[in-house]
């Protein structure tokens, strides 16, 4: 039981990550609409920091997976 609360207090690291990721998203897309010339700058900005964001999401999931698995 107490492995499946600490696993699950792991995965409430995602949902922050998910808004930040949606949050970064929106931002680019709202810079492009306003700046078409910086397009690519931006696009390519926006998959880097996506890629970082995901990150957390990918750590509280091998967090969660080594507490469910490995813990005992």
């Amino acid at each position: 039981m107490g492995n499946a609360l600490a696993a699950a207090i792991a995965i409430l690291a995602v949902m922050p990550s998910a808004l930040g990721e949606a949050w970064v998203c929106a931002k680019t897309v709202d810079g492009m609409s306003r700046n078409p010339e910086m397009y690519g700058k931006l696009r390519t900005n926006m998959i880097l920091a996506c890629a970082l964001v995901e990150t957390t999401a990918i750590y509280a999931l091998l967090t969660a997976i080594l507490i469910i698995f490995v813990a005992k």
